[in-house]
């Protein structure tokens, strides 16, 4: 028997949990499996709503050529009847006879209103029957599991795979699922002497609210004895500084296509940040790393800030050489600094080198600063006209005439529509459907050598006390949710846990984990969920942690690699 919770555990569970659709189905993904279940095994007249959903989200990401075939084919499914499949019955004539209208003229938002109107009937009576079936006892169940406490006992530390300004990044596995992760350890003595506190938990609060396939995701926030403890997505293809100057050779480049690829997909974070009223303030090529498949993703939020609604901020941060004019003259700024860091960085995929100082040159900061803010940058013919057009648009010495900054939070839409992305598939590109044009080598390591990375000296001279201990406590936070439960549904343990008896009917029913009565107290053989054992994914070998070769995911070997099936 796995994760026991009697009724009063499930009822306490339930009052301080977020209870409604949105959060429950649209936000949670293990909830969204849950109703999913409930609708098809216990309701089969409420799947056909979930099935246009479905089929809707299918449409936003079709290709051009056969998006229009399948509206029409959509449309007739599911708005044209009333029969089988058709959700007529929940979607108002007025909207359908819009619907038509949007077909007819060629729109792409054909299906909007009418997903609001299937959703806001999801939301009650079906909702409501979810919440009192022992579907929705079970995700409580889930929730009551990603609350338990994290511990460096969780995980099993790799090799070390570079420095942050307050100590090492590790690649880390969870022991109980084998997920991979990125562990950035933050000295504890290292921040009280830096006076690092604030910022650390900035940095901290802003990753635990970004959900984002184009940003590195927070999964797990704990404490150790010395350290403090990030769990983000694991980035093993190296950064955009090490595949420009060591993967491609001097002043080569990225090449156009690959730049444009990879440009794309950083635009997609930096609207997602800005969305949430966050300014990035550190976006240049070291900071943006590749994954297993080639897709990019924003990295290292310590400089990262909110920005008030209808305020601004004030900070000269960020690296020299990528800050904006605004940024160096110290003025107060909203959006603006990211556009044209982002500019910087563009140019530098394209040329092999940054806009305003070469590789390695040896350059005072003022004399950069300068360069930024009065010279203007030089174009190869590395550059197509859209290139030149689209840096010289986001390089503007003026914020409020640079591309991106007039719109504020909602400043990405405009730079997508820029020219240089006009063969672009934006809604693909964005559900992760688009191939990647360099696929990294699981075999190789874009990274130093764990013997190049310099190790951190002690820190000398400085005591933590009790005081110390609440800041801690702000940081300690545990699994964050959505990334835990993907964890749960990628790794099989979801579907290894999500259990339930079934009769000769095939009809489901409680299982004994689900009965609201108090159980039987476990007996002392009873070793819990598998979730809990300590139990090696690998074998153990006695090389230092900071040593230990990073696995490769089986999937990513050669099939001539790969271990036999069972």
């Amino acid at each position: 028997m796995w994760f026991i919770i009697n009724g009063a555990q499930l009822k306490c569970i339930y009052f301080i949990s977020d209870v409604d659709y949105d959060y429950v189905v649209d936000q949670q993904p293990i909830g969204k499996l849950l109703f999913r279940q409930f609708c098809e095994r216990n309701r089969p007249n409420y799947h056909k709503y979930n099935s246009f959903l479905d089929a809707a989200e299918r449409y936003e990401v079709e290709v051009d050529e056969t998006r229009t075939a399948l509206a029409v084919e959509l449309f007739g499914r599911y708005l044209k009847t009333e029969d089988g499949e058709a959700v007529t019955d929940v979607v108002p004539p007025d909207v359908i006879d819009d619907a038509s209208k949007l077909l007819e003229a060629g729109s792409k938002d054909i299906f909007t209103e009418c997903i609001r109107c299937v959703k806001s009937f999801l939301a009650g009576g079906p909702f409501s029957e979810f919440e009192r079936s022992m579907y929705f006892h079970r995700y409580l169940q889930w929730k009551w599991l990603e609350a338990q406490p994290v511990t460096q006992h969780t995980f099993r530390m790799y090799r070390v795979l570079g420095k942050g300004g307050f100590g090492e990044v590790c690649a880390c596995q969870v022991r109980a699922t084998g997920k991979m992760y990125a562990c950035k350890k933050l000295e504890k003595k290292r921040i009280k002497k830096r006076k690092g506190e604030a910022m650390v938990l900035i940095e901290k609060q802003i990753l635990q609210r970004i959900n984002s396939r184009f940003v590195v995701n927070l999964a797990y926030a704990y404490e150790t004895k010395d350290a403090l403890c990030l769990v983000l997505t694991i980035m093993n293809g190296g950064d955009l500084k090490f595949h420009i100057y060591n993967m491609c050779g001097a002043d080569t480049g990225l090449g156009l296509e690959r730049a444009r690829f990879y440009a794309a997909q950083v635009a997609c974070g930096l609207e997602h940040l800005h969305k949430m009223g966050i300014v990035y303030r550190d976006c240049k090529p070291e900071n943006i790393l590749l994954d297993d498949a080639g897709h990019v993703r924003i990295s290292d939020l310590g400089l990262a800030v909110d920005v008030p609604e209808g305020g601004s901020v004030r900070g000269r941060v960020g690296t020299v050489g990528y800050m904006a004019p605004e940024v160096i003259d110290n003025e107060r700024y909203t959006f603006s600094p990211d556009w044209f860091s982002f500019g910087c960085l563009v140019y530098e995929m394209i040329e092999g080198r940054a806009p305003f100082r070469a590789r390695k040159e040896k350059v005072k900061r003022e004399e950069v600063d300068r360069r930024v803010k009065h010279e203007q940058e030089k174009y190869s013919s590395k550059f197509s006209e859209c290139a030149r057009a689209l840096c010289g648009a986001l390089l503007a010495k003026s914020a409020g005439a640079r591309l991106g900054a007039a719109a504020g939070r909602r400043g990405a839409a405009t730079v997508k529509q820029h020219r240089f992305f006009a063969r672009l598939n934006w809604a693909r590109l964005e559900a992760g459907l688009l191939d990647a044009p360099f696929v990294p080598d699981p075999h190789a390591v874009y990274a130093k050598d764990v013997l190049d990375i310099e190790q951190f000296s002690t820190v000398k001279g400085v005591n933590l006390d009790a005081a110390d201990d609440t800041f801690y406590g702000k940081f300690n936070t545990g699994s964050v949710s959505i990334p835990w439960q993907r964890e749960m549904i990628e790794t099989g343990c979801y579907t290894e846990l999500n259990v339930f008896n079934t009769d000769e009917e095939g009809k489901e029913s409680r299982p004994p984990d689900l009965q609201l009565a108090p159980p039987a107290a476990p007996s002392d053989d009873d070793k819990g969920c598998f979730v809990f054992a300590r139990r090696a994914l690998c074998p153990q070998k006695k090389v230092p942690a900071r040593l230990r070769p990073v696995p490769v995911p089986a999937h990513l070997l050669p099939p001539a690699d790969r271990a036999p099936a069972s």
